[in-house]
């Protein structure tokens, strides 16, 4: 759910692990608001909507916390920073889009397979885009994930496409966003606004079709709301903290959330047997090889300065 953070000197403050640890701890726990709205009937596209649409409120509080008003407006005046995030807020639409739908049909466990992948795929990604050099630690993990990604298609009897959409979605997301010029927050919001207008024009069209779940009580509509706080205030408290932290503590909290929908997946009873089990040990090798790395990358960096 979130791109692998940049590294960061500084000592870091305790608010900072709090921050990051918050955000994580959401993305973890947010497949159970989308099943709560599910067992309410509310479909995806609905979900999806209103999530986008409830979050430009929460996410325009934090630009203007943040004191970027000015900085939101000049992106509007610039056509190519405007595409940019126009592109970035397709790919987390289809992210988001996808997630909601497999949580909501057994398919947990996949989207956590997702999540474990992108960091590795992101690896691969940059060493292709941007020419970035991909060291023997970084190239078995991505050889380790790989493997996991066969035992996975194996286990369902073809490609884990919910998992690799969902890391290939989430992975082109940051790489477009890579290119914008423009602050983690003022992002978020213009994103917001170009997801929510239509958003909230779909939302309408269903209440007069008689079709939408939002005027049927204020639980659902409560429960809408919150989907959206709960867009924009993990990737907020990630971008603060992910200034503030270095690389490996960010490295190794990124694997939270994917370990949560893991369990999770396998409370709610989807089934595991040997192929996934050994699916999941391939990714988590991998995983732990491109924690370790960060590790030892952040470790030379403190040495240096």
């Amino acid at each position: 759910m979130a791109p692998t953070p940049p590294s960061s000197p500084t000592s870091p403050p305790p608010a900072a692990f709090g921050a990051g640890l918050s955000a994580y701890l959401i993305w973890g726990f947010i497949p159970l608001v989308f099943q709560m709205l599910g067992s309410m009937g509310v479909g995806p596209w609905e979900t999806l909507a209103h999530r986008t649409f409830w979050a430009i409120p929460f996410a325009g509080l934090f630009v203007w916390m943040a004191g970027q008003g000015g900085q939101a407006l000049v992106v509007f005046r610039k056509p190519r920073v405007l595409g940019l995030l126009a592109l970035s807020s397709l790919l987390i639409a289809a992210n988001w889009l996808v997630f909601i739908w497999a949580v909501n049909n057994g398919k947990v466990l996949q989207t956590s397979l997702g999540y474990f992948i992108n960091p590795l795929l992101s690896m691969a990604a940059g060493a292709l885009f941007f020419r970035e050099r991909l060291d023997r630690i970084a190239q078995g993990a991505i050889g380790l994930a790989a493997i996991g990604v066969v035992f996975q298609a194996v286990a369902i009897g073809g490609l884990p496409w919910v998992s690799l959409t969902l890391a290939a979605s989430f992975c082109g997301y940051g790489i477009v966003r890579k290119q914008v010029a423009a602050d983690a927050q003022t992002g978020l919001f213009i994103e917001c606004l170009l997801l929510g207008i239509p958003g909230a024009v779909f939302a309408i069209w269903l209440a007069q079709a008689g079709a939408d779940h939002f005027t049927l009580g204020i639980t659902p509509a409560a429960w809408l709301i919150f989907s959206g706080a709960a867009t924009a205030i993990p990737l907020v408290l990630f971008a603060w903290a992910a200034r503030r932290l270095p690389l490996s503590a960010m490295g190794f909290m990124q694997f939270l959330a994917p370990s949560m929908t893991f369990v999770l997946g396998v409370a709610q009873g989807e089934p595991l047997g040997w192929a996934k089990i050994t699916a999941f040990a391939f990714i988590w090798a991998g995983a732990g090889v491109f924690a370790y790395g960060l590790w030892r990358a952040s470790r030379r960096l403190a040495v240096a300065t």
